[in-house]
């Protein structure tokens, strides 16, 4: 049978990911942190889950950075924020923020701790002003405040990795 004759099955791949990156996340310095962040494409919207091991207890800000670039041993080759849409650093959702504001994670006892987002405000792998590939992933030592300019004084950079297309 030929593709001519293959009835149309509507929908069918509306269900399956369009497209995914990663960033595996790696130790800076002696923190012992390590995860990995996905992003998953379905549709117009991106899902984004990040997993980390390794941290101490309570909120870990977790930012998309500039550069994906983690060769510094303090991560501040990842440069600052990504920030494409040129605004103040905030709360994601609330007002004006960086398109890389994704957040705090919670860290709990076990040094593990998970976040999820969902959003219509990046791409992946079109290699327009808000493809998320080729950026950094980092995690900070402390809460982002979602006020202090430019990143939130979410102190040290204690896990990066870098956002890669899944082929």
């Amino acid at each position: 049978m030929g593709c001519e004759r293959m009835p149309q099955q509507a929908g069918i791949l509306s269900a399956v990911p369009a497209k995914q990156a990663t960033a595996m996340i790696g130790s800076l310095g002696d923190s012992g942190v390590t995860g990995m962040a996905v992003f998953t494409q379905n549709g117009d919207q991106i899902t984004f889950m990040a997993e980390i091991q390794g941290a101490t207890p309570g909120l870990h800000a977790i930012h998309i950075h500039a550069n994906g670039d983690c060769s510094s041993p303090d991560g501040k080759s990842a440069g600052g924020h990504w920030n494409p849409t040129d605004v103040a650093h905030g709360k994601w959702g609330e007002g004006e923020f960086h398109l890389g504001d994704i957040g705090n994670i919670t860290v709990g006892e076990d040094g593990t701790g998970r976040i999820t987002l969902t959003t219509d405000l990046w791409e992946i792998g079109t290699g327009s002003d808000v493809d998320v590939v080729g950026k950094g992933m980092i995690v900070h030592a402390d809460a982002d405040d979602f006020v202090s300019q430019p990143s939130g004084n979410a102190g040290a950079r204690i896990g990066c990795g870098v956002i890669v297309l899944v082929e």
